[in-house]
């Protein structure tokens, strides 16, 4: 089996002639100003990366005395205030931000859980642990066992460990891996159950593209489906996360982004928290995919559906043309 990697691209790259001092000025007059100036907001820390972005903070903190994520706060509200303060976050402290959130707001944000646990490396989650740590001197494991439950939960615990293998395919062993996954999905015991979870956390994505063949030639069904028929909830729909990211990320982030959109009522969260997470990793390449399997660009759908700043600060983030409406 040929495995083609395509080239993935994000939507925001470092500025070139960047100079902190200026931008931090401009910032200050936008937010002290008697109205603030919100397209000078968006103007700069949309076409920042975040590396950028946290120098500008930085001077920012050394010409005014204060700090540039609660001046924001404090000037902005609602959804837009939601983009421009997570802008500010380096990533691992955004995923921790968005993790802590999810658990610890009136009820447990599943699906923001599955997001982030099903599709982060072993280093993003390692430094995610470190900055959840350190921002709410809580144990991401600990919050999870608390929050969440069953084998959804340790499932979730299992990713959170972030040791999932690295390296070659072995092909015998992904027969019977595979052979394993299918009984899985007939017995559905307890046992089953938990040689699923730990087959789809642990194995290297090389490994489990070819288990996943295996088990195509073995079930005559696709994994996903197979999942989807035996098992429900929110155990059923992290372990699709999981499949559908191994194969391709873009393509897994373009289906949240629609179900976001048209399924959820434009579900802010979901879409504010992936557009900022992926906009320097693949949100080109999410655009793309969206466009292939929806007909409809992601900055039309995004453009018909958000308003006022909101919609600009979106749109800048996903960097559609004017041919994409």
């Amino acid at each position: 089996m040929v495995v083609v990697f395509h080239q993935i691209q994000g939507t925001i790259f470092p500025a070139p002639n960047f100079n902190p001092v200026i931008d931090a000025q401009m910032l200050g007059g936008a937010l002290q100003g008697i109205s603030c100036e919100k397209d000078t907001l968006i103007d700069i820390l949309t076409q920042r990366c975040n590396a950028q972005r946290l120098m500008i903070a930085e001077a920012y903190r050394n010409m005014y005395g204060r700090d540039l994520i609660t001046d924001l706060k404090e000037n902005l509200s609602e959804h837009f205030k939601d983009v421009m303060v997570g802008l500010m976050y380096p990533p691992a402290s955004y995923d921790a931000h968005e993790l802590w959130h999810a658990m610890k707001g009136a009820g447990t944000e599943e699906n923001c859980l599955i997001d982030i646990l099903a599709s982060r490396s072993n280093m993003e989650i390692f430094q995610m642990k470190e900055a959840y740590s350190m921002q709410y001197n809580s144990d991401l494991q600990q919050d999870i066992y608390s929050e969440t439950s069953g084998h959804f939960r340790d499932t979730l615990r299992n990713l959170a460990q972030g040791i999932r293998e690295d390296g070659y395919a072995n092909p015998a062993m992904a027969a019977q891996d595979a052979t394993v996954l299918w009984d899985a999905c007939q017995q559905k015991t307890g046992e089953h159950k938990n040689m699923l979870q730990m087959i789809l956390c642990n194995k290297s994505y090389q490994q489990l593209w070819m288990i996943f063949q295996e088990f195509q030639n073995i079930a005559g069904q696709d994994l996903v489906n197979a999942i989807n028929e035996c098992y429900d909830g929110y155990f059923q729909e992290l372990l699709a996360a999981i499949v559908l990211c191994v194969r391709d990320k873009p393509s897994y982030f373009a289906y949240r982004l629609y179900n976001a959109i048209h399924e959820f009522g434009f579900h802010n969260k979901t879409i504010i928290r992936i557009l900022i997470a992926r906009s320097e990793i693949d949100l080109l390449t999410i655009r793309q995919r969206y466009k292939e399997r929806y007909g409809k660009s992601l900055f039309h759908d995004l453009k018909h559906f958000a308003s006022g700043h909101y919609e600009k600060a979106l749109l800048a983030i996903c960097a559609g043309d004017a041919e994409d409406y």
